[in-house]
């Protein structure tokens, strides 16, 4: 087993964990404050109003978000800078807004009605006290039977078994389900067709507490009826949701990508392509590798070893592939039997795949290796 390659970077940006408490809402515009006051309720977050402008000290300084009316922008011009600053107006042939926006240090100008979903959804997650997102990866396939869904369900149960918060997303619908490979088809919890149809914001911890629980870790699969399709729309939904729950999110990703597919990829950090190392194997990834690519910002190759002696160099195939190699995975014989006998993948921790998931783990920084259940 090897890993190669520097430490897996992850944005640093993001809230303190664990904040809660309502919005912050400046302004003096009547009708202005009553649009807030609904989206607040919508949000279900009771928000702290200031007509007149705050006080340039705590209650500025300490709320989660602030949101501060166009025709505030005057009065809150001398407060400290800081992040989560909202300027929220009306008029969208008001250039001068973005100036305001600057002086006053705002991360964001929002004009209703536009975004009204938006930022309801921004509200949200001050309400649900969301802190730094899970950090997100996807596994995909170089060709069928690379042993993606595998990887996916080893790197998941490793991660549950060291303290992780961890969520499986099974991301393909023709797979025939995750949860028949961790040996949990018959587990309680709600399936994909349950949230299929899914639109606005799912709240992260109802997610989790709706699924299956299986070794240590919650998982979303697919069930055995005939329904193959997610709505766009419920695809972002619920990745969006398990990532405001923190820790770690595993998504086992299809070869082929549509509009579906697509709403996962935009959500994931670090992308692994499994990729067997065999020529044939080679010429289907570096497809699969340009159609994921053009959605993944960050993807990476995990070169999967047969049962066969010899093969390519994996650094071979990390440069024909054209992509940075992250490691590669030594057969595992013994892993149909394990299996067999109710081990997960990875479930045994001194077997080739657990030492492979974690080292990966292992590598990256700790503020992005995801919070500790």
């Amino acid at each position: 087993m090897e890993i190669v390659g520097g430490v897996i970077a992850r944005d640093r940006a993001g809230s303190a964990a664990g904040r809660q408490g309502g919005p912050l809402i400046v302004t003096e515009d009547v009708e202005l404050l009553d649009d807030l006051l609904r989206l607040c309720a919508a949000a279900g977050a009771l928000p702290e109003v200031h007509h007149g402008g705050p006080d340039r000290g705590e209650v500025w300084d300490a709320a989660p978000l602030v949101l501060v009316g166009d025709d505030a922008a005057d009065r809150v011009r001398g407060a400290s800078r800081r992040r989560g600053v909202v300027l929220v107006g009306r008029d969208q042939d008001d250039s001068g807004v973005w100036r305001r926006a600057v002086e006053i240090g705002a991360d964001h100008v929002l004009l209703l009605p536009d975004g009204e979903q938006w930022l309801v959804d921004r509200i949200a997650d001050v309400a649900e006290g969301v802190g730094r997102p899970a950090l997100t990866v996807g596994v995909i396939g170089g060709r069928g039977g690379a042993g993606a869904s595998t990887l996916a369900c080893a790197l998941a149960v490793t991660a549950a078994r060291d303290g992780r918060r961890t969520m499986l997303v099974d991301a393909d619908p023709l797979g025939g389900g995750l949860d028949v490979l961790l040996g949990g088809e018959s587990a309680d919890g709600l399936r994909w067709p349950a949230f299929a149809a899914s639109r606005g914001r799912l709240g992260g911890c109802a997610l989790a507490e709706s699924l299956p629980e299986l070794h240590a870790l919650r998982v979303l699969s697919w069930d055995r009826g005939d329904a193959v399709t997610v709505a766009p729309e419920a695809a972002r939904a619920v990745v969006s949701a398990a990532r405001r729950r923190g820790g770690v999110v595993v998504v086992d990703l299809p070869r082929r990508v549509d509009e579906t597919v697509g709403e996962a990829l935009a959500q994931i950090d670090l992308g692994l392509l499994v990729v067997p190392a065999e020529l044939r194997a080679v010429a289907g990834a570096r497809r699969v590798a340009s159609a994921a690519g053009m959605a993944l910002r960050d993807l990476r190759v995990v070169v999967a070893r047969g049962a066969e002696p010899g093969g390519l160099d994996s650094e071979e195939v990390a440069r024909l592939v054209g992509l940075p190699l992250v490691g590669e995975v030594p057969w595992e014989p013994g892993l149909p039997a394990a299996q067999a006998a109710g081990k997960p993948p990875g479930g045994l921790a001194r077997s080739p795949l657990a030492r492979f998931c974690t080292a990966f783990w292992d590598r990256l920084p700790a503020d992005a290796a995801g919070g500790v259940a």
